[in-house]
């Protein structure tokens, strides 16, 4: 089979290399997945940069999430057999044409949802659950910051937070992203890079302060956003993204000191928190609760209440422009590349 391997650090012109590499064979709580498809994650492109210290060293084969059919399924698989379309999430090795996945975070989905839509259910969207219904618990009328809302995670942190009838800002970097946003429900949208993001919201809430914010840049954003927050607000960190605009060691550790320092008294006195998520760690040890998520996720987009947006199809010979469109934050939703 054939697989698009991370072979060099750096510019995705020349990171990637199709080679021939023998098929995965499942283990028995395993799958082995035909992949229709696959998506890109902002962690990819840390990855391919050398700055994810969870990816295995190179050569390797990138990849947390697949569309396809089930080839062979595990000897303790009982729920899905052999020719299902499911959608699943992979710890590496989706950027092949099969994939292995463990049978707890692999979901059976219709015949017609476009596999776009399958992808970011199965990362973006279960992140965005998990983060928004079980971290942060949100609640009708609370005042909720999305950092990057026009990205993946963002579009579906916003759906969700307006289903539960939230308040909603979103920053981005754009006035084409802007316009995304409103036309998502945003009711604050924010362009960073023309005003601080910091007073504009302030101006909006006054002394009030947020209830939630998601943040997946750290840095600076973390330590200005806890400023917003009122009396029983959190800030919930799911990324570093921030980090992959300087290569130096020295930059990395600004960007790192810029998180600012705190002290669980300093919660206890504010009434406020601080919540950490990564969502491979998650997988690892609880995929109970990674399913969970894929399984609400599904279910409110065929009740039509979520509406996952694609924002870039491409085939694999364009893997390496694929790469290059997602790090420049251009792009809005979800990214999918095709065998």
């Amino acid at each position: 089979m054939r697989a698009a391997h991370l072979v060099k650090y750096g510019p995705s012109a020349t990171a990637f290399e199709i080679r021939d590499i023998e098929k995965p064979k499942p283990a028995p709580d395993q799958v082995l997945i035909q992949v229709e498809a696959f998506g890109l994650n902002f962690a990819d492109v840390m990855a391919r940069l050398g700055l994810y210290k969870g990816a295995p060293p190179i050569p390797t084969v990138l990849g947390y999430d697949v569309v396809g059919r089930i080839a062979v399924c595990g000897e303790n698989v009982e729920h899905l057999q052999e020719g299902d379309r499911v959608t699943a999430l992979t710890r590496f090795g989706g950027y092949a044409e099969y994939a292995v996945a463990e049978k707890e975070v692999v979901y059976k989905i219709p015949e017609n949802l476009p596999p776009g839509v399958a992808v970011a259910l199965a990362t973006q969207y279960s992140t965005a659950y998990f983060l928004s219904h079980h971290m942060a618990n949100l609640q009708e009328n609370d005042k909720v910051l999305i950092h990057a809302a026009a990205g993946g995670v963002g579009t579906a942190l916003t759906q969700m937070a307006l289903h539960k009838k939230c308040i909603v800002f979103g920053t981005c970097s754009s006035p084409e992203k802007i316009a995304y946003l409103r036309t998502n429900g945003v009711q604050y949208p924010l362009n960073y890079k023309q005003n601080d993001f910091g007073e504009a919201v302030r101006k909006i809430i006054g002394k009030s302060g947020l209830d939630v914010i998601f943040d997946p840049m750290g840095g600076k954003s973390v330590k200005k956003g806890y400023r917003l927050l009122g009396a029983g607000g959190r800030i919930v960190s799911y990324g570093v993204s921030s980090m992959n605009k300087t290569n130096s060691i020295f930059g990395k550790l600004r960007v790192l000191a810029q998180f600012g320092v705190y002290h669980p008294v300093q919660f206890l006195s504010q009434s406020k928190g601080m919540i950490g998520v990564n969502m491979l760690k998650l997988a690892e040890e609880h995929p109970e609760k990674v399913a969970g998520a894929m399984k609400s996720v599904i279910h409110l987009t065929e009740q039509g209440i979520l509406e996952p947006h694609v924002g870039g199809e491409y085939p694999i010979t364009e893997l390496a422009q694929a790469h290059s469109f997602l790090e420049s934050r251009k792009s809005m939703g979800k990214i999918v590349v095709g065998w």
